[in-house]
């Protein structure tokens, strides 16, 4: 095994073990968010956000490349807001439903709470939707 693979398993667990750690993996948390009754999440989630900021100046800076040896970059986008409200409308009913979106769920899932496992069927099937009519979705 490459050691690259072995160096991003490393970084899985340790995000793992983070998300458990901070409870954003807890239903209740996240429930709390939505009922705006607690900061935590909100918290969590700038935090991810001022990361991400210097995390891609240097990726950017040093011409880190993807896994599949593609240079990192960042396109802006034309804002649609329609679009916007819609997915994040159904990305958030989804989260709030389920108590978790898609990087938490495996997290879920290797911590033992394997009807999590429905959940992942189901964002998997939602994906495999998505990309059979990506094309006629205006974008």
């Amino acid at each position: 095994m490459k050691m690259k693979y072995v160096s991003f398993c490393l970084l899985g667990v340790f995000f793992g073990i983070l998300m458990t750690k901070s409870e954003a993996i807890s239903w209740f948390r996240i429930h709390e968010m939505f009922r705006f009754e607690s900061i935590h999440m909100y918290g969590i989630i700038g935090v991810a956000v001022l990361l991400s900021i210097p995390a891609m100046w240097y990726m950017k800076k040093k011409k880190i490349k993807t896994m599949a040896g593609h240079a990192v970059t960042y396109k802006p986008k034309k804002l649609n807001y329609t679009r916007y409200l819609l997915a994040g409308t159904i990305f958030g009913l989804g989260w709030a439903l389920m108590g978790a979106c898609p990087g938490p769920i495996y997290v879920l899932i290797g911590g033992g709470y394997y009807i999590y496992i429905v959940v992942l069927i189901g964002a998997l099937i939602g994906t495999l939707i998505y990309g059979l009519l990506r094309d006629r979705l205006p974008h």
